[in-house]
């Protein structure tokens, strides 16, 4: 039989058929002895081949296939930095929420998750949610600031209010007939704004921790539901940190469209634009025609530092 992954609690599947049967299902063993380095072998949204036992008078599923994927989102993971974690796969579209605060999202976070998603040729759509909390200018101003970094790079930006149902229904405009996934750290309103789409689903939800303005991680499994409206999404744990996976410094530049848009200008055919001369990309930045952010998480990844990427790094004192 052939089924979608809905659910991955680590050691059980959720695979629901085409017919819409779902079936529990667990894996062979050797899935995980196929060198296979990620924490997850099989990911929600995956496309497997399973066949039926039963025991106990129970009917469940063991995964011995896993189709070809046309895409993922991967990570390095946190705590086992030599491992990597998929986040989902054969995916449409990705948005990616974002809060100025309660909690922050920093720009190098965004640029990592960006990288990844142009990697493998996802489209990422950048959604500011909180926007009825923005009331001081300092804050409204951070969100047109950064608004403008991405758009001017060709990035689509959407301001919402989970909580108030602002702009929802130009999100669920956006995923129709499409399998998207909602990602960000914990507490930028992921849950909230499913719950704003489709009600009956009736996600926990939880109050941001005051002393560190983070959120609490609600989910803490991805998965996918069928929503009425004809579109299919992709709820995932708050990601504290996002390490950028198997990625070659000569390559890391293409996926910074702004970049790649200046690449045939540089000197040099093989630039990494860094200490080449006549490079178009730092004469950019030295313009101010590119963010400095934008260089800066550059650096930051072709370097190798994922010191910054964690956004628990920049918790209050």
């Amino acid at each position: 039989m052939i089924g979608t992954v809905y659910k991955s609690t680590g050691s059980w599947y959720l695979v629901k058929t085409e017919e819409g049967k779902e079936y529990e299902c667990r894996i062979k063993g050797k899935f995980r002895l196929k060198g296979i380095k990620s924490t997850n072998p099989i990911a929600v949204g995956d496309q497997v081949h399973f066949t039926l036992e039963t025991s106990n008078n129970t009917e469940t599923g063991v995964i011995d296939e896993i189709k070809e994927r046309k895409n993922y989102i991967i990570r390095k993971s946190v705590n086992l930095s030599k491992q990597t974690h998929i986040i989902a796969s054969n995916i449409d579209q990705v948005f990616l929420l974002i809060t100025i605060d309660n909690p922050p999202t920093f720009p190098s976070f965004i640029d990592r998750f960006l990288v990844t998603a142009e990697a493998y040729s996802i489209p990422c759509v950048l959604v500011f949610n909180k926007i009825d909390s923005y009331k001081e200018i300092e804050r409204r101003a951070e969100v047109m600031y950064l608004k403008d970094i991405y758009e001017n790079i060709g990035y689509e930006c959407i301001e919402i209010s989970a909580k108030k149902q602002q702009n929802v229904e130009v999100i669920k405009q956006r995923m129709k007939g499409t399998v998207s996934m909602f990602a960000g750290h914990s507490g930028v309103g992921k849950s909230t704004l499913v719950n704003a789409i489709d009600p009956e689903l009736n996600l926990k939800t939880k109050e941001i921790s005051e002393q560190h303005k983070q959120g609490q991680h609600t989910t803490t499994f991805a998965e996918m539901f069928d929503l009425e409206f004809g579109a299919k999404i992709i709820d995932t744990p708050g990601i504290k940190g996002f390490g950028i996976v198997d990625m070659e410094k000569e390559e890391i530049g293409d996926y910074f469209p702004e970049f790649l848009a200046l690449k045939s200008k540089c000197k040099f055919n093989n630039c990494i634009h860094i200490e080449e001369p006549k490079c178009a990309v730092k004469d950019a930045v030295e313009d101010g025609e590119i963010a400095w952010s934008r260089y800066k998480s550059y650096l930051q990844i072709i370097e190798g530092d994922d010191s910054n990427y964690r956004v628990d790094e920049f918790k209050e004192q």
